[in-house]
């Protein structure tokens, strides 16, 4: 693997933005100077004044394959994810079939990612009614963690789980130091659900029949299991910024507690939902602009550790894109390739910075994911980085998106932040808005 050099006047590092060159070799960072190293001999690109950073990780996309590939597979999800500068995602153990719940389905997964990786790959196993006697060989297979519904996860192979089977959970996990991610909603009958499927198209009623209580009171629960196991909880997609108090104690308390949530709640807000776009349906929802401001703060103040896409795409007739049914629609939002370029406007608009950007899409991921040698740009660390330039406006149209179906909120709005080269373990795989070498992905298994 030949060596190659990187010059930019912007090259952003955990201690701020540098002007330099960094220098890969093998698939590794292993420099960042001021002056071409005496000793390099290889070619130089030249950045100019485009910002060099570290590569976005992404713990939370649905990739659906094997099963489900006409939802969403490998080789598309890749590249929509090399586009967005992200170079290492994990993948969620539905809505694929058969879903991660035990070793052999497992290997499957594995089998059905081999030579189609154009960014690295992690993966979550699940957590279902009954599978307690497979988790052990899961995790000893190279899962990363568990993933746990608390509700109905909308694929009937993945059925939610109960309080014992979530604290057996936290306490399998404790023993290899891994999280479990759940689902944060108990799901309870109220007026507002009858309402909305009498009224299907509006956004309005499907945002009632999914009340914040749902959210608030599943969290309370996880952090009480949290704090009567002392294992690893995380929070997957928060929206509801009620639960904040809760969780600043729990952090308060010592407790092992992490959060996420997800580009779409930052960037949408319920107020400006047109009724029947079903592209906007996920849950738990996307809220009102009050709330999403709260947890904008929440990140700031570091409440949430970081952001990840909850990509979760779905066919045309099951998003019910024509007749516009809320109630029926597939609840999955994709945003894999708009992840940078969405969350980066708002950002920005707020008064953020690119090293923010580093921070939350980036760095933050990787440490929990306990990856210290991705997210970062530093001497060692994987070369797994991209050339974007933060100041270009874009505008992502059908014809450029690389997810396999192109229905996303994302697309055709005017967005900044435009990404030029992404390389994976020190290989250029995407270049102006083509792949350019597939497949330098590799499989990230923990042991």
């Amino acid at each position: 693997m030949q060596e190659e050099l990187i010059y930019s006047k912007n090259i952003v590092t955990p201690e701020g933005i540098e002007d330099g060159y960094l220098r890969i070799s093998q698939g590794k960072i292993v420099s960042i100077t001021d002056k071409v190293p005496f000793d390099f001999k290889g070619p130089i690109t030249d950045a100019e004044h485009l910002y060099l950073m570290p590569g976005l990780v992404d713990p939370h996309v649905h990739i659906n394959e094997p099963g489900r590939t006409h939802w969403e597979g490998f080789e598309t999800a890749t590249l929509a994810a090399a586009a967005s500068g992200i170079t290492t995602l994990v993948d969620m153990p539905l809505n694929s079939s058969p879903v991660t719940i035990n070793e052999h389905n497992f290997q499957i997964k594995l089998k059905a990612s081999e030579d189609k990786l154009n960014v690295n790959v992690g993966f979550w196993g699940g957590v279902v009614p009954g599978n307690e006697n497979e988790l052990d060989d899961l995790l000893k297979g190279g899962v990363l963690g568990l993933k746990a519904f608390m509700t109905h996860s909308g694929i009937d192979d993945f059925p939610n789980s109960e309080y014992h089977e979530l604290k057996n959970a936290l306490l399998t996990l404790k023993k290899y130091g891994r999280p479990l991610l759940v689902h944060c909603e108990l799901s309870a009958d109220h007026p507002g659900i009858e309402k909305h499927k009498g009224n299907p198209t509006s956004y309005k009623d499907y945002l009632a029949s999914r009340p914040k209580d749902w959210e608030n009171k599943a969290i309370e629960q996880m952090i009480q299991l949290c704090r009567e196991t002392k294992s690893h909880v995380h929070i997957v997609h928060l929206s509801s910024a009620e639960a904040l108090s809760m969780i600043e104690e729990a952090k308060a308390e010592g407790l092992p507690l992490s959060v996420e949530t997800a580009q779409h709640y930052l960037v949408f807000c319920a107020e400006e939902i047109p009724d029947g776009t079903t592209m906007y349906k996920c849950a738990p929802p996307i809220r009102e602009k009050a709330n999403n401001e709260l947890l904008w703060q929440a990140l700031k103040d570091g409440l949430i550790s970081f952001v990840a896409t909850d990509h979760s795409p779905a066919p045309p007739e099951l998003k019910e894109s024509e007749s516009g049914n809320l109630y029926k629609a597939w609840g999955g939002i994709a945003g894999l390739q708009f992840a940078l370029s969405s969350f980066w406007t708002a950002a920005h608009e707020r008064g953020f910075t690119v090293t923010d950007v580093a921070k939350w899409l980036a760095e933050n991921p990787a440490d929990f994911l306990q990856m210290k040698n991705k997210g970062r740009l530093v001497a060692g660390a994987d070369a797994d980085l991209f050339i974007w330039n933060p100041k270009a406006k874009i505008s992502i149209g059908e014809n450029e998106i690389h997810h396999r179906h192109k229905i996303s909120p994302y697309a055709n709005r005017e967005w900044l932040g435009q990404v030029i080269a992404t390389y994976v373990n020190g290989v250029k795989v995407y270049e102006n808005g083509m792949l350019k070498n597939p497949h330098q992905g590799h499989v990230l298994l923990k042991k």
